[in-house]
């Protein structure tokens, strides 16, 4: 099956898949500069329903219909990979209702030939509150850190975490639909979300399946430490840099990586080139919209594997870039896409670019309220 082929490809170490085990019958085509490229070998993008602002309301609100409505989508563009995050917090709540949800997800993925790269803890986002966890509203509606803070400032309250992750694992480890299990997203080089992602790291070793090991790495600098834990596959994030030249640079360094420690390097996190400089930075009247044409042929050019944010229309995940007016995503529920030249240039990576759509460059009525912060030309203003 393909989905076995690529998974195994991947767990050796350093190996570049052939185009026929991952990609079937696509062999390739010519870029825009008239040279010939193999399929990009895993193609992905990260995946949470339209109107789940976090995590926990993925699976709380868990639709079957919506799941394989969204997966079919991600098909139509030859996506073979999905990033996503299971939910501690709905864990606690019903273990049994986040199983069957797990379950038809990776089925509903396996249908459609596509691996699921599938973390466990979030690094990034507010405190995991009821009122966060459960807040639907455009303007407040938020990403939620998972574990709490509370519950990271001290070790001797992390064992109901560490059974979380002995819960999953003795369900999932040996799971050939998945690609890897991730630790945590993102725990950067603050010192509490190492220490836990360590710890927690550690626990998920203890439980090893044939499922590769990974940590969500905003950088390639912080897969130093993630190589002395053991990953197995290296992930790191840029998702707005403000000139091509800067992700060609660094696709250039993640190639490098790989060949050097004999891994595979992941460019899990993406979006777009923009004016402002870093994931902070400015955002102009120009710059909040999707644009993922202007880096997905940097990518192809480079082969790197990797997944863009979001595949589905959405505001932006993070109070920053929300409160900037910056709205993700390809496709609409409904399957118009907010553009037709970042479709085809996703598509493009498997060798295929056709494709054809509705094209709708509009926010989801359902989140206008959100338009407000959307920045304004001079003749706007």
């Amino acid at each position: 099956m393909v989905r076995q082929q690529t998974r195994r490809q991947f767990l050796a170490a350093g190996a570049t898949a052939t185009t026929a085990a991952v990609a079937g019958c696509l062999v390739g085509s010519a870029d825009a500069e008239g040279v010939f490229r193999p399929p990009v070998d895993l193609r992905g993008a990260i995946y949470l329903p339209a109107r789940a602002y976090n995590t926990y309301q993925m699976w709380a609100d868990y639709d079957e219909a919506v799941v394989e409505r969204d997966l079919g989508y991600a098909a139509s563009l030859n996506l073979n990979a999905v990033r996503t995050w299971v939910n501690y917090e709905f864990w606690m709540e019903d273990p049994e209702a986040h199983r069957r949800a797990i379950d038809h997800f990776l089925a509903a993925a396996a249908e459609r030939d596509i691996g699921v790269l599938l973390g466990l803890f979030e690094g990034v986002g507010q405190q995991p509150t009821e009122a966060n966890l459960e807040d639907t509203d455009p303007l407040t509606a938020t990403a939620v850190q998972s574990p709490a803070l509370w519950h990271l400032e001290r070790r001797d309250r992390w064992e109901n975490s560490r059974r979380f992750v002995r819960w999953f694992m003795a369900r999932y480890r040996d799971d050939e639909r998945l690609l890897a299990i991730e630790a945590m997203n993102e725990p950067g080089w603050a010192s509490l979300k190492l220490r836990f992602a360590e710890a927690m790291f550690r626990t998920l070793t203890e439980e090893r399946g044939s499922v590769p090991l990974t940590v969500g790495s905003t950088s390639l600098a912080n897969n130093a430490q993630y190589l002395d834990w053991g990953a197995d596959i290296l992930q790191f994030h840029y998702n707005f840099a403000n000139r091509p030249g800067t992700i060609e640079n660094l696709l250039a360094d993640a190639n490098r990586l790989a060949s050097r420690v004999d891994k595979p390097v992941w460019f899990s996190e993406w979006q777009r080139i923009r004016t402002g400089v870093g994931f902070t930075g400015e955002v102009t009247h120009d710059d909040w919209y999707p644009n993922y044409s202007s880096l997905a042929p940097v990518i192809r050019r480079a082969g790197v594997d990797n997944f863009f944010w979001s595949l589905m229309i959405k505001p932006a995940y993070v109070v920053v870039q929300r409160k900037n007016g910056v709205v993700n995503g390809v496709f609409h529920e409904d399957g118009a896409v907010w553009s037709l030249d970042d479709a085809r240039a996703l598509k493009a990576m498997s060798g295929d670019d056709e494709f054809h759509a509705e094209e709708r460059p509009e926010w989801p009525a359902w989140a206008e309220s959100a338009t407000q912060w959307v920045p304004r030309g001079p003749s706007e203003q």
